[in-house]
């Protein structure tokens, strides 16, 4: 039930809430915003908010995206707009308890305590890392901190806390206020900690632009991810937004210390007991199932550090990104510096593709004193890729630059040995991904003088992206699912002993199915997933056979079939859990291990990746911003008058009118006709009667012509 505010009221309350109309509009603040405790009024969200805050995120995407250049100087007034408060809200609290929380169920309390939140942030009141007082609390805090004894009080001031929960909030509004504003500003050699882009967007740019690069050089800055200095943070924001209140936010949350303690226990040895089963409390989230957890085991290196600057929390990747995108565009200056294109090469002395064309790698010579000399680069967080075209000593010239603006931009000292230059026969190693040289000997067709087909054999080289076997079995071994080093052997996956045999498998098929869209564009992809399906089928056939005290990884395969699809069995007889689904009538709902045969893999991925590559968001962004400027749809009528056809809005409205006007049903063609009639008419106004009566005539004879037809 919608109630309306009757402390704000006329003039007052249009000044309060937010303006759909202008979301940019400044809003004054009262200092008295809440009603007396013993106060029967009541707030509600629909009167704080009268817009969506999805819709409101949408119309700052696109109003950025119109203006990528321009230097914002005040979106203060977009801390303000409640609706983006009871946005962040709703995600920071679902992530919290791990139940959506709709706005009709958000508390009349909660949104005092929100509104108060927020004129905290507008005035300068708010502090990061609050341990005691909060303006807001998760629904799951349930602890009277009025009521707490010292000892407590002091074990909360001076150990490590979780992030509060109105910390979380202002991060989630501070993002979905600034991200719009650099997203259109990054560049597009960028893929980590951005919407759209994953590492297989690296792998599958790495395929496409890297095919005829001799050398290459990989950069680590992830040192800079685990924190930078507050100056340089501030500064690259500064280059783009100059709003006072965001940058102290900002510099605040950069600055604030975060109280960490390390508690060192004493480990003491225990006599194994009987453990009782956890149950979890009803709004207390689930922690990942297995399949999951043991799949982010195996993120790649460039992947595994996050970072998270001070209290800055989720705000942490994209201020990275800002920092470094100044490496990014120092690069993109290096890259057409360092072009050179030459004469004696067939595909890349093209003047309309400054990149060339790599259709056809295997005939892309690699080095010589003629040849074109070019680079690209990628960087996935803070790791970078730079390939080179040409001499190592101009890859040697490259890395001492780099060198030079580490060290004066980011205060950072690298040397030789931290950015090595590695030739493609050695195999560079990205993203868990192996770049290497393929030696191909293509058959060459050409037509000889006279009309004469000669096919020869030729020689050249191939790109390959291959999944790196060694890395797959060390992160098994850390995973405790092989043991060995020369000669891996599944261990027994010991975590699922409890669980059924339909549900262990259900969990192994999950993260295989992962596991091969993972390597879906590794050039040996089948050889890598049917090796993980080995160890996974050898460690489950390890446990069963534990488990169902049948000795031997042979007798299990007997049982339960290749795939584990069959119900295993006891000595005694049935195991209790097939006895259990066999009384509720899903014994064959067992599904067998996926992928144990190679020719059950699916083949790699070798789709086209396109040269100018957007993600789905921005395509469908710029194309709502094209077609929402008046000159597109000027440029469409003209194009359609010049070509003689016919709109559909034109077409409906000749539609009505000619029913309106001979209350008859005429064609397409009839309705041109009709129409260059109408022009006629009007371009004949000075002629006689005579001819006037003459074109009527021919109107009211094609009106019956079409009566007929009809």
């Amino acid at each position: 039930m919608r109630r309306r505010l009757p402390l704000f009221s006329g003039r007052l309350r249009h000044l309060l809430l937010p303006n759909s109309t202008n979301p940019l509009r400044p809003i004054p603040v009262f200092p008295i915003l809440h009603p007396p405790l013993s106060s029967p009024r009541r707030f509600s969200s629909s009167t704080l908010s009268r817009d969506d805050g999805v819709s409101l995120c949408c119309q700052m995407w696109i109003d950025n995206y119109r203006h990528p250049d321009r230097v914002v100087t005040s979106i203060s007034p977009l801390l303000r707009r409640f609706d983006l408060w009871l946005l962040a809200y709703q995600k920071v609290a679902t992530d919290d308890t791990g139940s959506y929380v709709p706005r009709s169920s958000i508390s009349t309390s909660t949104l005092q305590d929100l509104l108060a939140l927020r004129n905290a942030v507008l005035d300068g009141k708010f502090k990061w890392g609050a341990r005691l007082k909060f303006f807001v609390k998760s629904p799951r805090d349930k602890t009277d901190y009025d009521s707490l004894s010292k000892r407590k009080i002091k074990t909360i001031l001076t150990t490590t806390q979780p992030s509060p929960f109105q910390d979380k909030i202002v991060q989630e509004v501070l993002l979905m206020i600034l991200e719009p504003i650099y997203e259109p500003r990054f560049s597009p050699k960028s893929y980590a900690f951005r919407p759209g882009r994953t590492p297989h967007t690296v792998l599958r740019v790495i395929r496409r632009s890297f095919a005829g690069y001799l050398w290459y050089i990989k950069a680590d800055f992830s040192v800079l991810l685990d924190g930078m200095k507050v100056g340089l943070v501030i500064n690259a924001v500064m280059r783009d937004v100059r709003d006072k209140l965001i940058v102290d936010l900002i510099k605040d949350a950069l600055v604030t210390p975060v109280v960490v303690t390390t508690v060192e226990k004493k480990e003491k040895k225990k006599k194994r007991k009987y453990q009782k089963k956890r149950v979890l409390a009803e709004d207390e989230p689930k922690p990942d199932p297995y399949w999951l957890d043991t799949f982010f085991g195996f993120a790649p290196e460039e992947a595994e550090r996050v970072p998270n600057w001070g209290h800055c929390g989720v705000l942490s990747p994209l201020l990275s990104n800002v920092c470094l995108d100044e490496l990014d565009r120092w690069m993109e200056g290096k890259i057409k510096e360092f072009y050179v294109p030459s004469k004696s090469d067939v595909i890349w002395n093209s003047p309309e593709e400054e990149q060339g064309n790599t259709s056809w790698p295997e005939f892309v010579p690699t080095s010589g004193p003629d040849k074109t000399r070019k680079m690209d680069f990628v960087r996935y967080g803070g790791h970078v890729l730079i390939g080179v075209r040409g001499p190592r000593a101009d890859a040697a010239v490259l890395r001492k630059q780099l060198i030079e603006f580490c060290d004066q931009r980011f205060m950072l000292k690298l040397d030789n040995e931290s950015l090595p230059i590695e030739h493609i026969t050695k195999g560079i190693m990205f993203l868990d991904h192996v770049l290497c040289r393929r030696v191909v000997y293509p058959t060459l067709r050409y037509t000889a003088t006279g009309g004469k087909i000669i096919s020869e054999k030729g020689v050249g080289t191939l790109l390959s992206v291959t999944a790196s076997l060694k890395q797959c079995i060390k992160q098994f071994r850390k995973l405790s699912f092989l043991k060995g080093d020369k000669d891996p052997d599944p261990q027994p996956c010991f975590r699922m002993f409890h669980a059924t045999q339909a549900h262990t498998n259900a969990q192994m098929n999950k993260f295989l199915s992962t596991m091969v869209e993972w390597y879906r564009y590794a050039d040996n992809r089948k050889k890598i997933v049917n090796f993980c399906s080995y160890i996974i089928r050898g460690s489950l056939a390890k446990l069963y056979a534990a488990k169902y005290k049948l000795r031997s990884r042979a007798k299990v395969y007997k049982i339960g079939a290749r795939n584990l699809s069959r119900p295993l069995k006891e000595k005694k007889g049935q195991s209790p859990e097939y006895q259990n689904l066999l009384r509720m009538g899903l014994a064959e709902s067992i599904d067998g291990l996926h992928y144990t045969r190679l020719s059950l893999v699916p083949e790699t991925d070798y789709s086209p990746f396109p040269t100018n590559w957007r993600p789905d968001h921005e395509k469908l962004l710029l194309e709502f911003i094209k077609l929402d400027d008046p000159k597109t749809l000027e440029e469409q009528r003209s194009c359609i008058s010049e070509q003689g056809l016919v709109t559909p809005q034109d077409y409906i409205s000749m539609l009505v009118w000619n029913y309106k006007r001979n209350s008859l049903a005429m064609d397409q063609l009839s309705l041109v006709r009709s129409n260059e009639s109408i022009v006629e008419q009007h371009s004949l106004v000075g002629s006689n009667q005579d001819d006037q009566d003459h074109i009527n005539r021919e109107e009211e004879d094609d009106g019956k012509m079409n009566a007929a037809q009809m």
